[in-house]
C-alpha cells in the first residue's frame, strides 16, 4: 500500500557519521552551522536557527514574546497536537479561531473579531504544506501591534507570492525537520525572527542563556563576569542531526519537484464536483507533504482510496477536541466543514 508519509535519508552520510561519533564534537559544531547556512540560503531572508527539536523552536518563542499565564494566543485547532501543545505549558488561553475551509488556514476576518487587549499573539498554521493568508494576518498584527508566529510545521519549501515561507513578513516562522518532513534531520527544529534582536535572544534562550563569546576566560575556566540574565533551554542541535539535515538538503528540490509532480497527478485523478473541492489559494505554491482536498463523503472515499492499495487519512484531529485546551467550540463552522470534509492523500517522493 502506498503510504502517506515516507522518510528520506540522505545515502552519502555513514562515513562521515562516524567521523562525527569519535570526533568529541557532539552538539552545535561545523555540520549544524553548515545545516543552518544552508536553510538561510534556502529561505533566502532572515538566519534560521536549529533547534533540537520542533517544540524546542515554538518555545523559544513563546519565552520571547513572554507569554504568561492567561495571556490570549489566536491559533487554528487544524494543525498538529505539537503547534498548539507548548502554549499549554505556558498556561496561555488558547482562542481557537475559526478557517477558511477552502485553505486549511485561519480566517482573517474572524482573527480580527477575536482580538482582545490580552491578546499576545497571533499563531497561524499552514496546513499539510498549504500557505494560508500572510499579507492579510500580518496586516493585521501591525494593526495591533500582535506579533505574527507562522507555524510552519509542514511547510517548509512551500511559497508564497513567489517568496518562500519563512521570508513572507511573519514576526517568527518556525519549521520541523522531524523524520516525515523534507529535510528530515531524523529530530530538529527551525526558527526564524524577523527582528535582529529576537534572534540574538533566540541563540541565548536555546542555550541555557548563555552567551558562549563571554562564558570562558583566559584560562578557559567559567568566567564569572559572564552573567545568565535570562532563563533558557538545553535546545542546540546535535552534530549528527546537523548532518543528516545538511546532506538532506542537497536533495531537497528534487525532492520538492517530485512531490508536486505526483499532487498533479493525484490532482488530475479525482473528479471535483460540489461534493469534492479542491483546497489552496493563488499565488502559492504548497509544497505538497500531503494532497488534501474536500469530500462530503469522506469516510467512503478513505475507505475506497486504501482498498485500491493507497494509504489515505484525516492526518490531524481539530485540537479544540482535546480537553487541555480547555471547552470544545462548536461554533467554528469553517473548522467543522474541513475537520469532517478533508481527505489527504500521499504525494511522496518514493512514489
Amino acid at each position: 500500500m502506498k503510504s502517506l508519509f515516507n522518510v528520506f535519508m540522505p545515502s552519502d552520510i555513514i562515513e562521515e557519521l562516524e567521523t562525527v561519533l569519535y570526533s568529541g564534537m557532539l552538539v552545535g559544531g561545523k555540520n549544524v552551522k553548515i545545516f543552518e547556512e544552508k536553510l538561510t540560503k534556502y529561505v533566502g531572508g532572515p538566519d534560521v536557527l536549529t533547534t533540537n527539536s520542533y517544540n524546542s523552536a515554538t518555545s523559544i518563542v513563546w519565552e520571547i514574546i513572554d507569554i504568561q499565564s492567561g495571556d490570549e494566543v489566536i491559533a487554528s485547532p487544524m494543525s498538529c497536537i505539537a503547534s498548539n501543545q507548548p502554549l499549554s505549558i505556558k498556561r496561555a488561553k488558547v482562542v481557537w479561531t475559526d478557517i477558511d475551509p477552502y485553505t486549511g488556514s485561519l480566517d482573517p476576518d474572524c482573527v480580527r473579531k477575536n482580538i482582545t487587549n490580552k491578546t499576545k499573539a497571533i499563531l497561524l498554521c499552514h496546513w499539510g504544506g498549504y500557505p494560508g493568508y500572510i499579507d492579510e494576518i500580518v496586516a493585521i498584527g501591525n494593526e495591533f501591534g500582535i506579533p505574527v508566529v507562522e507555524d510552519a510545521i509542514e511547510s517548509f519549501g512551500s511559497e508564497y507570492k513567489g517568496r518562500k515561507i519563512g521570508n513572507c513578513g511573519a514576526d517568527f516562522t518556525t519549521f520541523s525537520f522531524q523524520p516525515v518532513r523534507l529535510p528530515t534531520s531524523i529530530d530538529g527544529g527551525g526558527l526564524i525572527c524577523k527582528n535582529k534582536s529576537d534572534f540574538e535572544k533566540a541563540k541565548l534562550i536555546r542555550d541555557f542563556g548563555i552567551d558562549r563569546s563571554k562564558f570562558r576566560d583566559e584560562l578557559g575556566e567559567i568566567s564569572a563576569l559572564c552573567d545568565v540574565k535570562i532563563p533558557g533551554f538545553g535546545a542546540a542541535m546535535s552534530e549528527i542531526n546537523g548532518l543528516v539535515g545538511q546532506k538532506g538538503m542537497n536533495s531537497l528540490e528534487e525532492l520538492l519537484k517530485i512531490q508536486r509532480l505526483n499532487a498533479v497527478k493525484n490532482e488530475n485523478s479525482i473528479e471535483f464536483s460540489i461534493d469534492t473541492e479542491k483546497i489552496g489559494l493563488a499565488d502559492t505554491l504548497p509544497n505538497y507533504w500531503i494532497y488534501s482536498f474536500l469530500s462530503k463523503n469522506r469516510d467512503q472515499q478513505i475507505k475506497d482510496f486504501r482498498a485500491e492499495g493507497q494509504y489515505a487519512s484525516k492526518v490531524h484531529l481539530r485540537n479544540d477536541y482535546y480537553s487541555v485546551f480547555g471547552p470544545f467550540d462548536k461554533t467554528l463552522k469553517g473548522v467543522g466543514k474541513f475537520n469532517d470534509e478533508v481527505i489527504s492523500i500521499p504525494t511522496g517522493w518514493k512514489e
